[in-house]
């Protein structure tokens, strides 16, 4: 059998198969059932031309109907500012070595360095690493932190009201990887104390979740929550959305050990799911735990400010099995992405952003429940995002798309979870409500 993509030459093929005792390729999957084996043709298209690839991407790209987005849950339709693009393909940003020889990767180790900062001071924590995949894989790395950090204890605790695709995630890391994962009961849309205090007295908790704002967009109060934790020797993750910390109580504020959540707010466009970047924050005494990258800033030999990888032991690269973590990602231009949004927009840019989030979300909701046919679910505060009860809400949604607007995300059987950012304007609102 030839395989022309392979590297080896047939000697060196034969070679490795007599070094684990096989005769042929074939012999490799000797242990599949014929039925179940490919043995056609395979259906692949002729060689295109540059012209004719693009072609056939525009076209395949103009079937996506663009919709105005009122939908959230965790990925926001945010503004993006153009010029972003065009920095992010800078050459000095572009150095196309993994940052681990310094002496070459000072453009990316420099973003690096300055995303770690800007996002230490937005979530108000001692140290942050240098992105993780996204931020519900960033929730559950904390999670594996916090079970790391206790030897004796293997119950890590999770609000009901933390998103329902991170606590999936949560529960597949858990799985694997020896965490008994126990959720804490919600009571009127918000985190029940109660019970956490109750589940933390049976003893053995190691970490508790809790999200804000949470899946139903509410902002939860976490007073006393760290001190609950801390009693008991049990780390306190925070979970949020990145943008909205500029104008809420950060995670830092409520006594967190460690913030994570998704930059995805951050300018980052949708982009149908992605590529989008967590983040990690912890308080310093946990720094050394933090899985992914740390830059740190030093000086050469001619006294010039320069960066490089710090506080990483040789484990992360060599010895698997020893490191703290063998599935996060850096994620390096979305951060780069990220950081560059932050520096364009400033610290009042982003608070005015999150303003106009907020005042446009109160504004659709107030206007949406004076129509009689919609309901909020529950009488909570509420940051860009809230959730509806309305009548007949399939047939309302359906009409929502046709009119070439994406009204929500459907919760159960009559609910729907609305988010505004500050591109949704007046007039897309009273189209909206119009519908109702």
């Amino acid at each position: 059998m030839n395989f022309k993509f392979f590297p080896h030459t047939e000697e060196e093929t034969q070679e490795m198969l007599k070094k684990i005792g096989v005769k042929s390729i074939n012999d490799l999957f000797a242990n599949i059932p014929e039925a179940l084996r490919f043995k056609g043709e395979y259906d692949l298209p002729e060689a295109k031309s540059e012209l004719e690839i693009r072609k056939f991407f525009n076209e395949l790209g103009n079937k996506n109907k663009m919709m105005t987005c009122f939908a959230g849950a965790g990925a926001y339709d945010h503004y993006t500012p153009s010029v972003i693009p065009s920095i992010i393909g800078r050459s000095e940003f572009l150095t196309s070595y993994t940052p681990y020889q310094a002496e070459i990767s000072q453009g990316t180790l420099h973003y690096i360095f300055e995303f770690q900062s800007m996002i230490a001071e937005l979530t108000n924590m001692d140290v942050a690493n240098a992105s993780m995949y996204d931020g519900s894989t960033a929730t559950a790395e904390a999670m594996l932190l916090a079970n790391a950090a206790s030897s004796k204890k293997n119950t890590v605790l999770y609000s009901e009201t933390i998103d329902p695709k991170i606590v999936d995630v949560l529960k597949t890391y858990a799985h694997f990887q020896n965490v008994n994962l126990v959720s804490i009961k919600s009571n009127e849309g918000v985190t029940c104390s109660k019970d956490l205090q109750e589940k933390m007295a049976e003893g053995g908790v190691a970490g508790v979740i809790v999200q804000q704002p949470n899946y139903y967009g509410i902002t939860e109060d976490f007073t006393g929550f760290a001190d609950i934790c801390h009693k008991d020797k049990a780390l306190f993750i925070v979970n949020s959305v990145a943008a909205d910390l500029a104008l809420l109580k950060t995670p830092g504020e409520w006594g967190a050990d460690i913030a994570v959540g998704d930059v995805q707010s951050l300018g980052l466009p949708l982009a149908f799911g992605g590529p989008y970047a967590g983040y990690m924050c912890t308080t310093q005494k946990l720094m050394r735990k933090m899985p992914g990258r740390i830059v740190g800033q030093t000086k050469d030999t001619r006294g010039q400010r320069v960066f490089a990888l710090t506080l990483q032991a040789r484990e992360q690269h060599i010895r698997r099995q020893k490191a703290t973590s063998n599935i996060c990602s850096n994620q390096s231009l979305m951060a780069l992405f990220v950081t560059i949004y932050m520096s364009l927009m400033g610290k009042e840019g982003v608070k005015e952003a999150a303003k106009i989030s907020f005042d446009g979300a109160h504004y659709l909701c107030d206007k949406m429940k004076a129509t009689g046919k919609a309901q909020l679910v529950y009488k909570q505060p509420f940051f860009n995002e809230f959730l509806v009860k309305i009548d007949n809400r399939d047939a309302f949604y359906d009409k929502a798309i046709e009119k070439g607007m994406l009204p929500g995300v459907k919760v159960g059987k009559d609910q729907l979870l609305i988010a505004v950012t500050e591109k949704r304007t007046k007039d897309e609102i009273e189209a909206l409500v119009a519908l109702l």
